[in-house]
C-alpha cells in the first residue's frame, strides 16, 4: 500500500522509509525494507528502482544488522531483487557487509546472492569463497530410468570425488531443463548441497526429482535434462523423457 506513494513522490516517500527504519517497531522497519522492493512479487514493481536503485541502499544499510530476522530476510529479499538488474551494485554492497560481519549479517550476505549463485556468477561465487573452479571429478551419474509418467518421480545418483591434495569448497547444485509448451528447454537451477571437500575425499549423492502436480509449475511431456553445477560450472548429466503414462 505504500507504493502508489512511492510512485507519486519518490524523494519525500523513502526519507519517511528512511525514519521508519529507525523505528522501535520491527514490522515497521520490515516495512521500510519491503515497501520500496524493486520487484515486490505481490505488488506493482517499482521501475525506477530497477533502472536506478540508489535511494534504497541508506534504508539497507540501517537494517543490515537489525535484531530480528524477520526484517533482515527482507533486506535480503531486496538485495536479490536488485541484483536481477544491477549485480554490480550488490557484489560492492556485500563486499563492504563483509568487513566485520556477525553470522546474523553473512547469512544475508548469502540469502542476498542467491540468484546469481545459481547463475554461476563469479564475483558472488568468490564472496563466499567458492571463486575457484572445484578440483574434482564426477563418477559414474546416472538416473534410474530413461523415461518416466507425469505424476511419478525420477532418481539420480552419482559420486564426487576431489583430485588435489588440500581442502576446498564446493557449493553442489543440480539443473533441470524443462521441456516447455513451445518444445523448447528451460533450465531451472536447484541447490543440492554446500560442503567442505577434503584432501583426495570421495562422496556419494542421490537425489529425486518429482513430477507430481504443483500450483507453481506446469509440466510438459517431452526430453528433459538434468545436470550437475559445481562452483557455479555446469558438468555432465543425462536426458530423459517425460511421458503422460
Amino acid at each position: 500500500s505504500v507504493r502508489p506513494f512511492i510512485l507519486r513522490d519518490p524523494t519525500r516517500m523513502m526519507a519517511q522509509m528512511l525514519a521508519w527504519a529507525k523505528d522501535l517497531n520491527h514490522h515497521v522497519r520490515r516495512l521500510a525494507s519491503e515497501g520500496c522492493r524493486p520487484r515486490l512479487p505481490w505488488g506493482m514493481a517499482l521501475q525506477a528502482f530497477k533502472l536506478d536503485p540508489t535511494p534504497i541502499l541508506p534504508i539497507l544499510e540501517e537494517l543490515k544488522d537489525d535484531p530480528e530476522e524477520y526484517v533482515r530476510r527482507s533486506v535480503a529479499n531486496n538485495l536479490n531483487d536488485i541484483a536481477k538488474d544491477h549485480p554490480t551494485v550488490v557484489i560492492e554492497t556485500l563486499r563492504h557487509w563483509q568487513q566485520g560481519a556477525s553470522t546474523a549479517r553473512q547469512w544475508i550476505i548469502k540469502h542476498a546472492l542467491r540468484t546469481l549463485l545459481k547463475q554461476g556468477h563469479s564475483e558472488a561465487l568468490g564472496l563466499l569463497g567458492y571463486g575457484n573452479q572445484a578440483e574434482v571429478v564426477v563418477r559414474d551419474f546416472r538416473l534410474d530410468t530413461v523415461s518416466v509418467a507425469m505424476g511419478n518421480e525420477i532418481t539420480f545418483r552419482f559420486g564426487l570425488e576431489s583430485t588435489v591434495s588440500v581442502p576446498q569448497e564446493v557449493m553442489l547444485d543440480y539443473v533441470v531443463y524443462y521441456n516447455k509448451a513451445n518444445g523448447r528447454p528451460a533450465p531451472k537451477v536447484f541447490k543440492l548441497s554446500t560442503f567442505q571437500l577434503g584432501a583426495g575425499e570421495a562422496r556419494q549423492f542421490e537425489r529425486r526429482l518429482s513430477f507430481r502436480p504443483i500450483s507453481t509449475r506446469v509440466y510438459y511431456t517431452g526430453t528433459h535434462r538434468i545436470a550437475l553445477q559445481i562452483n557455479g560450472v555446469e558438468q555432465e548429466g543425462a536426458t530423459f523423457e517425460l511421458t503422460d503414462q
